[in-house]
């Protein structure tokens, strides 16, 4: 994703949708409620993109693009498999926590019934988290850091798993309740389970 571009425009823009997914949802976003909310003509926003879906589509490309940058930045600075896991989820919690709007476009089964595109862009951003996390799950089963006895696989995906939870809950909570503070509670829980006996 190094050649991912966007203006600060369709930065703007992108911004403003995720809002209105959070507020409305997908029925919500519509380009007639994005101009407005933008507070410019449909034919203008026709100019820096040309669908709604494409929309959603670099919204998609955007979160795959920033967290693939910063979860490698984020696990590069730590040394141990234990370090990492809790510098990738911390990461992750600070990045919603200052981007709620973010959360329903990641989370979104619906999003997911809009197209084929928009189905391929959220699993390239599930793809960057399990390129991140395989590695570090690896080594620390190598190490005895983390159980066997569990498939590194099939760790994976309870960890996506429980984190996918967490944030729909926080979603369905209306981002209420502090995600960073409750973030490092679970990520302190799932390291409880996850480690060698």
């Amino acid at each position: 994703m190094n050649d991912f571009k966007i203006t600060k425009r369709q930065q703007e823009i992108i911004d403003c949708a995720g809002k209105i997914l959070s507020k409305s949802g997908i029925s919500g976003l519509t380009t007639k409620n994005l101009a407005l909310e933008m507070q410019f003509s449909e034919s203008a926003l026709y100019r820096h993109f040309k669908s709604k879906g494409k929309i959603i589509e670099s919204m998609l490309a955007y979160m795959e693009h920033d967290m693939d940058q910063r979860l490698g930045e984020a696990i590069q600075s730590k040394n141990t498999p234990i370090a990492q896991f809790q510098a990738m989820f911390s990461s992750q919690f600070d990045f919603f926590s200052k981007n709620s709007h973010f959360v329903v476009a990641a989370f979104s089964d619906g999003l997911m019934e809009e197209s084929q595109a928009i189905n391929q862009a959220i699993k390239k951003i599930m793809a960057v988290k399990y390129k991140h996390l395989l590695p570090i799950i690896k080594a620390g089963q190598q190490q005895g850091d983390f159980t066997d006895t569990v498939d590194t696989k099939q760790l994976i995906h309870i960890v996506m798993g429980t984190f996918r939870l967490m944030m729909f809950k926080w979603r369905m909570d209306e981002f209420k309740f502090d995600i960073k503070k409750q973030g490092d509670n679970h990520i302190k829980t799932l390291l409880t389970l996850m480690r060698k006996t």
